[in-house]
């Protein structure tokens, strides 16, 4: 999903040398958005002699904060885009009830679900309210309503030694039998999947399969270093991430 982004400015500065400014052209290649203003300035350096302080400052692009993120079923998301702007009127109305000073401007959907703007960052509070209206919204199948959270990084994981058919069972592991699993398991209480689980078999003649996850994390990435090597069991089996 492609999320908005709000530009944050943030001063890089770089010493270098005139005979080694191999050093300060890497800089393109990690910032390739430089501008040809700041390759000219860079490129005068390269005509002074001596230690020269450069300073160039850098806009680095994230993901809004101000933004609520709903993972919801295409049918839900239908029934809810349909009645946008009575659900976004509805939804500032709680948010007024409980003297919260946050308000959502408007809603569009997204690969994911639907994405509400919001004027200022919310709380923990106000989330739990959001979520409240929506699965309580008329039409809304509230079982295909995730948690509502904020923009964050997207993370892959994989589940390896997986039968591909559940043992004593015609059942075979498909998305949604792992999102049920994964429901049921406590290491995954935090966890929210940015896509539905992908199952692949090892190999075409195989009765095992790999099953890839992709979750929302902070760019600390502490979710998913709390995963990493982490075994639970699959009936009779275990699975290791």
């Amino acid at each position: 999903m492609k999320e908005s982004t709000k530009s944050k400015t943030r001063p890089l500065y770089a010493w270098a040398l005139a005979p080694k400014f191999d050093e300060i052209l890497k800089l393109k290649a990690d910032y390739p958005n430089l501008s040809a203003k700041k390759i000219e300035n860079i490129q005068n350096v390269i005509n002074n002699s001596g230690k020269v302080k450069l300073k160039i400052n850098m806009t680095m692009k994230g993901p809004s904060r101000k933004q609520i993120i709903i993972s919801v079923d295409n049918d839900n998301k239908s029934k809810f885009m349909t009645s946008s702007s009575v659900h976004i009127t509805n939804i500032n109305s709680v948010l007024k009830n409980i003297k919260s000073e946050v308000r959502a401007d408007f809603a569009r959907a997204e690969q994911l679900g639907i994405v509400i703007t919001i004027n200022k960052v919310t709380s923990p509070s106000d989330l739990q309210t959001i979520e409240n209206y929506v699965k309580n919204a008329k039409h809304i199948n509230s079982n295909e309503v995730d948690v509502p959270h904020l923009p964050q990084f997207k993370f892959y994981l994989k589940i390896i030694d997986i039968p591909y058919l559940m043992e004593n069972t015609n059942t075979l592991i498909n998305s949604s039998v792992v999102k049920t699993i994964l429901k049921n398991n406590y290491i995954f209480d935090n966890i929210l999947l940015a896509s539905k689980p992908c199952v692949v078999k090892v190999s075409p003649k195989s009765n095992m399969v790999i099953v890839w996850l992709d979750i929302w994390d902070f760019q600390s990435s502490s979710k998913a270093k709390g995963l990493i090597n982490r075994c639970f069991n699959i009936r009779n089996y275990i699975v290791t991430i």
